[in-house]
């Protein structure tokens, strides 16, 4: 006999998802074939962060009959389909970009491409300056980071899982939201997440304690339950960061500081690229707006139908 129930979505595999029901249990669920027949552009039409309506078949294996409406999502050009997209969570409080200066340094073009998409789907943003115990060594640099995004409007928090700085400042972030984790491979996602939950093995999909083998989570995205109430979503590496369904003439609404000063602007339809009077070009030449911001406007509005990834 089949029941019915209603959950959230944990992970999601591509052919399997794993929902965790409002009662508590865990069942391992397929998609209804019709949902696929929605002409849905998303190469993954169900994600982690979905509130779903199912039904559990006689071996208790569940099917997803029903999407809620979502609340917002990250999303990004899938890789190497340029008019296809790839939806990395859905139903987000907030978002913690990870970034590190060095050991690697994670590009500006890659942060401000996801701060972008953060503000374009309405998902407020942290950014996390990830080992900050290496970027102790050059503070002239950290100074400066800071300062750009800062101006900007983010806010920035230094965090070292080695020495544990800013972890209690995360944490308490993270306490009863359902948070993204983002950023680039090796920026040390997996130390900071252990850190501020401690036993979260985010590597291989297991805590600590449990007896179950870990499932490596590479691949897919992942959310998981926090002891002080919330989720974390824990995405794989991202090595590029391609917009999608943003309008070219749209593009600097999703720059803060310079939606800040675009009402100053001579004329009301100014792209900031170009024209006499603009407010926004000459913050940048003031200093008001970091170059380097303005560069990464300039370099999505040039690039972005070659951007692939």
């Amino acid at each position: 006999m089949e029941r019915t129930f209603t959950g959230i979505v944990l992970r999601a595999t591509g052919s399997w998802y794993d929902v965790l029901t409002d009662e508590g249990q865990a069942i391992r669920c397929r998609i209804r074939g019709r949902l696929r027949l929605k002409g849905v552009r998303s190469t993954n039409p169900v994600v982690v962060g979905d509130r779903i309506a199912g039904e559990t078949d006689e071996e208790g294996v569940g099917n997803i009959c029903e999407i809620a409406p979502r609340r917002n999502y990250i999303i990004r050009r899938a890789s190497n389909l340029s008019k296809e997209s790839h939806i990395i969570a859905a139903n987000i409080d907030q978002a913690l970009l990870a970034v590190t200066l060095f050991s690697p340094t994670t590009a500006p073009e890659f942060i401000d491409r996801f701060l972008v998409t953060c503000e374009a789907y309405r998902v407020p943003v942290t950014i996390l300056l990830a080992k900050a115990d290496l970027a102790a060594r050059e503070p002239e640099a950290v100074a400066a980071f800071e300062a750009v995004y800062r101006s900007a409007g983010y806010q920035v928090i230094e965090v070292s899982a080695l020495e544990g700085t800013g972890v209690d400042r995360v944490r308490a972030l993270l306490a009863g939201r359902t948070t993204l984790l983002a950023g680039n491979s090796g920026v040390g996602k997996s130390t900071l997440a252990g850190a501020v939950e401690p036993g979260l093995d985010i590597r291989t999909g297991s805590i600590s304690e449990s007896h179950h083998k870990g499932r490596h989570t590479t691949t897919f995205s992942t959310m998981y339950p926090l002891s002080e109430g919330g989720y974390l979503i824990d995405t794989p590496g991202i090595k590029g960061f391609g917009l999608i369904d943003i309008d070219d003439t749209e593009l600097w609404h999703y720059f803060p500081e310079m939606m800040r000063r675009a009402s100053d602007c001579r004329f009301y339809n100014c792209t900031h690229t170009h024209e006499p009077g603009c407010a926004v070009r000459e913050a940048v030449e003031r200093g008001e707006i970091a170059p380097s911001r303005f560069e990464s406007y300039l370099k999505m509005l040039d690039d972005d139908d070659k951007y692939r990834k």
